[in-house]
């Protein structure tokens, strides 16, 4: 019997990579896996639905299942998850010394509708007393110019979006004050080779991240696996046999981080950091799944609705394949 030929945008993460190197194979499909950077997997997904499968922004994605007919279905697989204090950065002369500062701010975000950023706003209002609607947004491209949303956005008034000059960057208007602040997924540039005029909000950020984890239990998710709503409905197994290999290809990781008898990541101290991991957040640190990440899923999908994004307040198992809200053991 020949397999379901599906392609599978992702990129070469260590929990994807045995699925990838085909250690791993999905029952009954042929995968073709893309790596490519996150950035042109959504891109290329959300505007042309270029893919049968992919990883997806989960914000993106939560947002797209309020178009008229919802192209995407997830399973409950996180190949991307961070704690994001660490990626607020702010202009060293603007004032700002602690989060309230950031009150009446101009704040760049590459896309308002962006998973770290909808994070990070939710963060500072429900834990620093920054109101969302407290500073005004300014989106475009990072270090390039020219990027827009992704999906259309109509957000409530309140809500102050601006998009930058289409030569403009976020990274040189933060280093040249015309921005106060930057929340992003991806480190600036003028952050690295600044000199010292872009700091970190939190430069004490690990302890900042490891006290809210300690505090709420949230490992904030910001990719999910999304399957092309005309693959899933002509093929609904699939949603079931990728998850699994998603599964099985993180255990491979799991086990591989783990592996004394040579280090298989370059980092010197690798076992005492996993042991270090494991007795804060337990064995299954990176958990998929949905019961395992209910809370934090509906974390993000009350503040995908404070903030505009979300036209109604989505309950967590509303965002996946019914077939896949139930563990199961392999």
């Amino acid at each position: 019997m020949s397999k379901l030929r599906i392609s599978f945008g992702c990129w070469n993460y260590d929990r994807t990579r045995a699925l990838q190197l085909g250690n791993v194979r999905p029952d009954g499909i042929d995968l073709n896996y893309l790596d490519m950077p996150v950035e042109e997997t959504f891109f290329r997904m959300l505007r042309h639905k270029e893919f049968d499968a992919c990883e997806m922004s989960l914000s993106s994605y939560t947002v797209s299942c309020f178009q008229a007919e919802p192209p995407f279905i997830a399973i409950p697989v996180f190949p991307s998850r961070m704690f994001r204090h660490s990626c607020i950065y702010v202009n060293a002369d603007s004032g700002i010394r602690e989060p309230k500062d950031l009150i009446g701010k101009r704040v760049g975000n590459p896309e308002y509708q962006m998973t770290a950023p909808t994070w990070i706003r939710g963060i500072l209002a429900d834990h620093y007393g920054v109101p969302v609607d407290s500073v005004t947004y300014y989106t475009g491209g990072e270090e390039e110019p020219g990027r827009p949303e992704k999906l259309k956005l109509d957000l409530p008034s309140n809500i102050k979006v601006q998009s930058i000059g289409p030569t403009q960057t976020l990274s040189q208007m933060l280093l040249d004050g015309e921005i106060d602040a930057l929340y992003t997924a991806r480190m600036p540039s003028s952050f690295s080779n600044g000199a010292g005029k872009v700091k970190r909000l939190f430069p004490d950020y690990e302890k900042v991240e490891r006290d809210y984890f300690r505090s709420t239990g949230i490992f904030p998710i910001m990719h999910t696996v999304a399957i092309r709503r005309d693959v899933y409905e002509a093929n609904r197994w699939v949603a079931q046999s990728l998850m699994k290999a998603l599964v099985e290809s993180q255990l491979h990781t799991y086990k591989d981080l783990y592996d004394t008898a040579a280090l298989k990541a370059m980092l010197p101290w690798l076992t005492a950091h996993v042991e270090q991991v494991r007795a804060e957040m337990g064995e299954d640190f990176w958990p998929y799944g949905f019961e395992k990440n209910e809370k934090t899923l509906a974390t993000f999908l009350r503040y995908s609705y404070e903030q505009g994004l979300s036209k109604r307040l989505l309950q967590p198992r509303e965002l996946f394949a019914p077939e896949t809200l139930e563990s199961f053991k392999i």
